[in-house]
């Protein structure tokens, strides 16, 4: 679905001053599995070297929360994508998706964006691959489905 204000979506860097209120983002309940918490994320950020955690805002509405993990010099991996049950089905997950490709396709010397995702989760899969995601089978723990895409 597209929305008019999906123009202004843009990504912030997660601070000291929009932390908290990353953390009290909501999903609807029954999504509530298929994706860590923002609080978790936001663990593994501090700890896992090359985390790029990012705040996802809609004009200065804080919405959702996007993360990913530079996992070798040549591989990125989205961790996380959500917004926040109030703001779904605006095209705001995809606005903000599409900007944070933009800003991994600058990192030097990476040639693959990988994503995993539950593959019951209804969305996912169509969702990915309308990004341009393409599967390529389970990932290493063989829990889910893991898509790239190849620069």
């Amino acid at each position: 679905m597209t929305n008019i204000h999906c123009a202004f979506v843009r990504l912030a860097p997660v601070a000291s001053d929009n932390y908290e209120a990353v953390c009290d983002l909501k999903l609807h309940q029954t999504q509530e599995i298929y994706l860590a918490s923002n609080l978790w994320s936001l663990v593994e950020a501090a700890y896992e070297p090359g985390c790029f955690p990012r705040a996802i805002y809609q004009q200065d509405q804080l919405v959702g929360f996007v993360m990913w993990v530079q996992e070798t010099p040549q591989r990125v991996s989205i961790w996380r994508l959500m917004v926040d049950r109030q703001f779904q089905q605006q095209g705001i997950g995809r606005a903000a998706l599409k900007l944070a490709l933009a800003e991994i396709r600058q990192m030097a010397g990476v040639q693959q964006i990988e994503i995993c995702y539950v593959p019951t989760n209804p969305v996912a899969k169509d969702f990915y691959a309308s990004l341009g995601f393409v599967e390529t089978g389970w990932d290493e723990a063989g829990e889910e489905m893991l898509a790239v895409i190849n620069l």
